[in-house]
């Protein structure tokens, strides 16, 4: 059965362009929905010249993601299954849509599609590349996808998966959040090559300094909820060779000749894993297992032991097994009378433990790893 499907352009102040974009696109489909985002040019009279033609407005501008959640919702009120949004500054050619149509015709389960620029060719701006690469490095380490162009405007949505999270952002860091947190739902994600035009009269609303800072504290706040949710999720979950244990298996069977190498690993994975370094275990963990050519996957699964659910039993054990190696112990901190020297005695003595402890798990995990490898050796 047909998948029904409509095209969806977010708009904010383009006159010199938006009436070609629509005229281009009408005839490719015409399930055509244009959100004007309080434009304050002549939008609206140029959307009134399209009398076929769907469309949202509302006085203030609230921002590109704001524009296209309130598209999303309005196509999937009227039974779209996919909406396909492309910007109305003229750089996305409108052919390109039809490639993205059979696309979607041709898919079995729910996916996203990302319509990939060459990032490469002569006219594209070198602030958009740079962009476009930093974006890129922060979505494969938010979700472990390489992609060549997380930054595009011209993607295939299936609103089903839309419909069904609820949304923090509204501006342009809105992409970002929706193909990262749809990625976390295993919704696949397959990029379609299309060509793009930098038109001279173009006009970006893009504010190198404010919307940049917005999609790096974005990034910031995905990172860590990869680290503490996403990742855990993936490793422990996920179905055949993606799970845990899985790998744990095959890594174990392809280095059984080897157990000085894999107790190493699972060591400095432990040792990783309750050091007090919050944040960057798995970073630092990851350099020294390449320094140490150690095998990595073991290391940063192993570096996993301070899952959320075990974090408050990490802390709890560094702080009292701290408290047998410190002059000075606090075993139960007392709140109602806070001062800076009970802080830093507190503090002081999480330290010590955690990495004392860290060092005792980290000895633990190797001498146990080489001892059951010898045993199953003979």
């Amino acid at each position: 059965m047909e998948k029904k499907v409509c095209i969806i352009i977010p708009t904010y102040n383009n006159e010199a362009t938006l009436r070609e974009v629509i005229s281009g696109v009408l005839p490719i489909c015409p399930d055509l929905l244009v959100v004007n985002d309080g434009s304050t040019d002549n939008t609206e009279s140029i959307l009134n010249a399209f009398p076929e033609l769907d469309s949202i407005s509302y006085e203030n501008n609230q921002g590109k993601g704001y524009a296209l959640r309130k598209g999303f919702e309005h196509a999937f009120g009227q039974g779209f299954e996919y909406a396909i949004t492309l910007d109305s500054d003229g750089q996305h050619e409108p052919e390109n849509i039809q490639d993205l149509l059979d696309q979607i015709q041709l898919l079995e389960t729910d996916t996203i599609l990302m319509g990939s620029r060459n990032m490469t060719q002569e006219n594209i701006p070198r602030k958009s590349s740079f962009g476009n690469n930093f974006s890129n490095f922060w979505f494969w380490v938010e979700t472990g996808i390489r992609l060549s162009d997380t930054q595009t405007g011209f993607r295939a949505y299936p609103l089903v998966a839309v419909a069904q999270k609820r949304w923090f952002t509204k501006k342009f860091e809105f992409e970002i959040e929706v193909i990262v947190r749809l990625a976390w739902d295993d919704i696949p994600i397959k990029e379609v090559p299309v060509q793009v035009n930098y038109p001279e009269d173009r006009v970006s609303h893009f504010r190198p300094l404010t919307d940049f800072s917005r999609i790096s504290v974005l990034n910031s706040v995905l990172f860590v909820l990869a680290l503490v949710y996403y990742a855990p999720k993936r490793l422990i979950f996920s179905k055949g060779e993606r799970n845990i244990f899985t790998q744990i298996r095959r890594e174990f069977q392809r280095h059984q000749d080897d157990p000085v190498h894999m107790a190493g690993a699972v060591g400095l994975g432990l040792f990783f894993g309750v050091f007090p370094i919050w944040g960057f275990q798995m970073i630092a963990a990851f350099f020294v297992a390449s320094l140490l050519k150690l095998n990595r996957v073991i290391v940063l699964t192993f570096s996993n032991i301070s899952l959320p659910p075990l974090i408050p039993v990490i802390i709890l054990s560094s702080y009292f097994f701290g408290s047998f190696f410190v002059s000075e112990k606090v075993l139960i901190p007392d709140f109602s009378k806070i001062t800076t020297e009970t802080i830093y005695l507190q503090l002081h003595q999480y330290l010590v433990g955690a990495i004392i402890l860290s060092c005792v798990l980290g000895f633990l995990g190797f001498s146990i790893t080489f001892f059951l490898m010898k045993i199953r050796g003979k």
